[in-house]
């Protein structure tokens, strides 16, 4: 009898250290994918410096294409004032499909392209850019493992105690993917 009570009483010390574990390691993964965040905001914040810089460089010479200023400005504010996580990945593809289109139309001037200004402003984007990208790649690997913890069992039991559900990932929005897809339009 006290032989079936300790071995009753040890797998319930068992596997409350179980729960403890899982309960920690979900923790741990939800504190890292914010962590992974705080690096892409920080890139971020350096994007949208680097932006009026470049549409008040580039007004000048596209005056006529204010449409695509006006968008890319649009949505540097809407980045800007986003609140959550979602919702600056939301506005952070529209800012990229803006920078997209601005990127394209950009072309069709070659005294722009030829500015040293703007030369040191595109270097300066496109080395941010691939910043970007490489912190983007981490969250999305810390967003993936926790999604992963969140979905799997056993901890997804203690997941749903804690009404944890599985997170989106940083992704190039469609309209970014539409452009990058898109044939560069070359004018002589």
């Amino acid at each position: 009898m006290i032989n079936l009570l300790l071995v009753i009483g040890l797998l319930l010390v068992l596997l409350v250290l179980l729960g403890i574990s899982l309960n920690n390691k979900l923790v741990r993964l939800e504190n890292r994918r914010e962590n992974a965040f705080a690096d892409i905001d920080v890139q971020l914040k350096q994007r949208h410096d680097l932006i009026p810089q470049l549409v008040s460089s580039v007004k000048g010479y596209m005056d006529h294409e204010s449409e695509v200023l006006t968008r890319i400005t649009a949505a540097r504010s809407k980045a800007v004032g986003a609140g959550g996580i979602n919702d600056k990945i939301s506005a952070e593809g529209e800012l990229g499909a803006a920078m997209s289109a601005f990127n394209i139309q950009v072309e069709a001037y070659p005294d722009l392209k030829a500015s040293e200004n703007f030369q040191q402003l595109q270097a300066e984007i496109s080395d941010m850019e691939n910043k970007l990208s490489a912190v983007r790649r981490f969250f999305n690997s810390s967003t993936r493992e926790l999604n992963d913890a969140i979905e799997t069992f056993p901890s997804n039991i203690f997941a749903k105690r804690r009404n944890m559900t599985a997170q989106p990932m940083f992704e190039v929005s469609s309209n970014e993917r539409e452009a990058m897809e898109k044939a560069p339009e070359i004018k002589f």
